[in-house]
């Protein structure tokens, strides 16, 4: 049986039986679409953690535990968890739709949980082969609105192994996979750049062991990411760069 959106964020939150743990786990090996958005959950997990676990660590003011009676210390305490709660539950929202991720920052985070969800693929670690690499880029070419053209990496040891559609907060994004002789793998993503947004700057970023090399290019948002150290992707992301460049 399809696990329930409920069950996901159960699965998320460890709160399952291990036999329903097992059985959201075999769906999840075999549904990708299901796969990433778990992976986008436990992200926004992590970035909540990261940015309000400091706050409860922080001792109470000595101004509110000093003079206030008790009882209205706790309509304070209370107040407070209930505006925390709020902003917790407005930025997830958020969050979910997409609007937290304008940025190019957020371009980094979605193209590092895309990576790992579908590199480690065997069978299926593409929609479409480089064999029919023709087909791909039309396909992936029409539904971004945009004249893709895959780099070519045979230089720096990869091949094109293939592409596949993936959704976006806006739109249609591809993503094209590459491998060198060894097996290691790296992904570019390709999206429809915000409104408006011009900073072209090159970027670095480390996602959950993912390094991540994006920037914008007039209305096309790029993300090359790979578990290889920050130089060692430098120097494809500059050939990625400058073909998407010429």
């Amino acid at each position: 049986m399809r696990p329930t959106e409920d069950d996901l964020h159960a699965y998320v939150d460890d709160q399952l039986s291990p036999e329903r743990r097992q059985a959201v786990e075999a769906y999840l090996a075999q549904s990708p679409e299901d796969a990433a958005r778990v992976a986008a959950y436990r992200a926004q997990g992590a970035e909540l953690r990261s940015c309000f676990n400091p706050v409860l660590d922080e001792p109470v003011p000595q101004r509110l535990t000093q003079h206030a009676p008790r009882r209205r210390l706790a309509r304070v305490a209370a107040a407070m968890a209930w505006v925390a709660i709020g902003v917790v539950l407005g930025w997830g929202a958020s969050l979910f739709t997409g609007q937290q991720q304008a940025g190019t920052a957020g371009l980094a985070r979605r193209a590092a949980v895309a990576h790992a969800v579908y590199t480690p693929e065997v069978r299926h670690p593409v929609e479409v082969g480089a064999e029919q690499q023709e087909h791909l880029v039309r396909w992936l070419s029409k539904r971004l609105g945009a004249d893709l053209r895959p780099p070519v990496l045979s230089a720096h040891g990869y091949e094109l192994v293939g592409g596949r559609l993936l959704p976006g907060d806006r739109g249609a994004v591809a993503q094209f996979m590459y491998q060198d002789a060894r097996g290691r793998r790296l992904t570019l993503y390709v999206t429809r750049a915000p409104a408006g947004q011009h900073d072209t700057a090159f970027r670095y970023s480390r996602e959950d062991g993912v390094s991540v090399f994006y920037w914008v290019d007039a209305s096309l948002g790029y993300a090359l990411s790979a578990e290889l150290p920050r130089a060692s992707l430098l120097e494809v992301a500059t050939a990625v760069y400058k073909q998407s460049n010429p």
